[in-house]
């Protein structure tokens, strides 16, 4: 059994969870120990003991240790890319390239605890001086989602600990084995005891544990919209520091003038890759009616030429969806679309192949109005909708439309389109001529609306949320 690592060692859980692979039901990944109270009690404990000595660690010594955590994954990224490809479903290219990417994640931030930024600024009294300071928030709880297991606690982990911070970290109960590897790397890097903690186990138990305990300063968390609204909840009871990433239903608009093969790879690469299981999927495919029929008929064409099996095998462009209940969900949210009046074009059925697995085809639906619930709530699966516009003006309206604000993107030769576009429309990242999902490490990330709340993750702007600022004033 992999267990938990808490203040410094292994330890076992109260109870244990079983994963199997979403490609191969019959096959049995691991058995990875389950905290209850008692071992959220003893991380949290760890983490408070071990917090201000960490804090007033040297920015060489954290540099060190997240380059050679780095270092680790990049090497090992094969291993830890067939792990996440069983785990959680992603096709073997994505998953290699998702751990390639936590490497470099982690290795940007030993650099970035070498540069934490401060000022000296003169007072307007005289003999004055006043320095302006970042000191570490201090206890950092990080609640992590399914869907990107390995670079989404890297891009929380990596800031937190270069900036002096220790770390409650609690991967998603679907994915323990990614958490548990990523953990196992991290055990090695020299942390002092009770720097870095990894408490798996359900969230009723160690997700309440750590937002309501008053040790815990931040919280870090990735995930639905009803649970960040409780993380929420929970954290300004206690005013406690809070991030929240929440999801988003993000628009791709495609103009008259735009390359259509420019805009079928950013549509068919921002809805489908990754199954769709991305909060900045591409969802919501809004097209310029001259160029709509045409549109439409060559997506369903380059679907049907994509490759649905398990994860593992080669040629393959979508994977599994990752459980039942997911896959339950994304076929409730294709017969809604259906019975409100919704052309399914192309997929959306249920696949056999030779292992036992939650295998969907892609979906397409066509003529949808936004007011449809499928159009306007976020499935998290390989289904997208198209939404016929008159001109530019009423694709931007109908861009922002909805209650998320993460990602949006246009496809159009126009620069006068695609620079209203980027200042109109009201989210926290736009893409011009790119699939909605798909980042760099190194820049921030984050949205607006109800797609996120509180400070960028990613990029040098993380430090705004891993740490507080101090003001002190000198009389010389």
């Amino acid at each position: 059994m992999r267990q938990l690592y808490i203040n410094g060692a292994w330890v076992d859980g109260a109870g244990a969870t079983t994963t199997r692979s979403p490609s191969d039901r019959s096959e049995v990944i691991d058995e990875y120990a389950s905290a209850g109270a008692g071992e959220a009690e003893q991380a949290i404990a760890a983490a408070h003991a071990a917090s201000q000595g960490w804090g007033l660690s040297g920015v060489q010594q954290r540099a060190d240790a997240l380059d050679a955590i780095g270092s680790e994954i990049i090497a090992r990224k094969i291993e830890l890319g067939t792990l996440l490809a069983r785990e959680e479903g992603k096709t073997l290219p994505e998953a290699i390239g998702e751990a390639a990417r936590a490497g470099a994640i982690f290795k940007f931030f030993a650099q970035e605890a070498l540069r934490i930024p401060g000022a000296r600024l003169a007072s307007v009294r005289p003999n004055v001086e006043v320095d302006v300071t970042r000191e570490p928030v201090g206890v950092v709880g990080i609640i992590a989602p399914w869907n990107f297991p390995i670079a989404i606690p890297a891009w929380k982990i990596a800031p937190a600990l270069a900036f002096g911070n220790s770390v409650l970290f609690k991967p998603a109960d679907l994915v323990p084995g990614c958490g548990w590897a990523l953990a196992e790397i991290i055990s090695r890097a020299g942390l002092p005891a009770g720097v870095f903690n990894l408490v798996m186990g359900p969230g009723r138990v160690v997700g309440e544990a750590l937002t309501g305990d008053r040790r815990v300063n931040a919280i870090s968390f990735t995930g639905s919209s009803g649970t960040g609204e409780r993380v929420l909840a929970a954290c300004a009871r206690r005013r406690a520091k809070v991030q929240l990433e929440m999801g988003g239903k993000n628009p791709l608009v495609v103009l008259a003038d735009a390359d259509m093969e420019t805009a079928l790879n950013a549509a068919i690469q921002g809805s489908y890759f990754s199954t769709g299981q991305r909060c900045t999927a591409s969802s919501r495919l809004i097209v310029d009616e001259q160029v709509y029929a045409t549109f439409v008929a060559a997506m369903a064409r380059r679907l049907g030429e994509l490759k649905v099996g398990h994860a593992l095998h080669p040629g393959i462009d979508i994977g599994p969806v990752v459980d039942g209940s997911q896959l339950e969900q994304d076929l409730g949210y294709i017969e809604m679309g259906k019975a409100e009046g919704a052309r399914l074009v192309c997929g959306g059925e249920r696949l056999q192949r030779a292992t036992e697995g939650y295998f969907l085809s892609p979906a397409l639906f066509a003529d949808c109005d936004p007011a449809m619930r499928h159009t306007r709530e976020e499935i998290f699966g390989p289904v997208a909708s198209v939404i016929p516009a008159k001109n530019y003006e009423h694709a931007l309206e109908l861009a922002n439309d909805t209650e998320y604000g993460l990602t949006a993107g246009i496809c159009t030769t126009s620069l006068k389109h695609a620079t209203h576009f980027k200042r109109h429309a009201r989210a926290g990242m736009v893409m011009v001529n790119l699939p909605t999902a798909g980042v760099d490490y190194h820049v921030p990330f984050g949205g607006t609306k109800g797609s996120s709340y509180g400070a960028r993750e990613q990029g040098s702007n993380a430090v705004e949320f891993f740490t507080t600022v101090k003001t002190s004033y000198t009389n010389s």
